[in-house]
């Protein structure tokens, strides 16, 4: 089974794929770890902040990828946000049925009411060297770019409205 979690920034990707981790004992990759590599390394003159570009450079790697996990039978869980709205259009069904996706996002009322809860929690897995662009604006308009992207395609979100926890929760069940 591969498992994909897609969202915007400080949803809580990374959190639930370390839960899935711990409780599927499944590996996990973080396409932020691929980006910065690349990045590091000078593969690329892109730079962190060059978000649409580097879906089109990341994702043909990702995609690869997982083909191949699937093709070997192996279990994965992938995380990040630079899985592609349309992501399903590079997959035949004999790939689809190993694949497992979860978008999440939350609510406009949702960043309003737990703002400070989101930035006291943004490096609970992974250490943010700089959060100061995490705004309640820049999350709402994060959160309505993959909302708004990911349904025109059919997908589903999972919506983080009221209780994290228990939203997070149901997805692990």
């Amino acid at each position: 089974m591969i498992i994909l979690i897609a969202g915007a920034s400080h949803v809580g990707k990374t959190v639930l794929s370390q839960r899935m981790l711990e409780k599927y004992k499944y590996p996990c990759l973080s396409i932020d770890h691929v980006k910065m590599g690349l990045i590091r390394s000078g593969y690329t003159d892109l730079t962190p902040e060059d978000d649409d570009e580097l879906v089109d450079y990341l994702w043909p790697v990702i995609r690869e990828m997982v083909k191949t996990a699937v093709e070997n039978n192996q279990n994965l869980i992938i995380e990040g946000c630079y899985i592609p709205f349309d992501w399903r259009k590079d997959f035949d069904e004999s790939y689809l049925q190993s694949i497992r996706f979860i978008c999440l996002a939350m609510s406009d009322e949702y960043i309003d009411t737990h703002f400070a809860d989101i930035k006291e929690h943004a490096s609970d897995i992974e250490a943010r060297l700089d959060d100061s662009y995490c705004t309640v604006d820049q999350l709402k308009e994060d959160n309505h770019k993959v909302i708004e992207g990911y349904q025109k395609f059919g997908e589903k979100i999972m919506l983080i409205d009221s209780d994290y926890e228990k939203t997070i929760g149901d997805i692990l069940i």
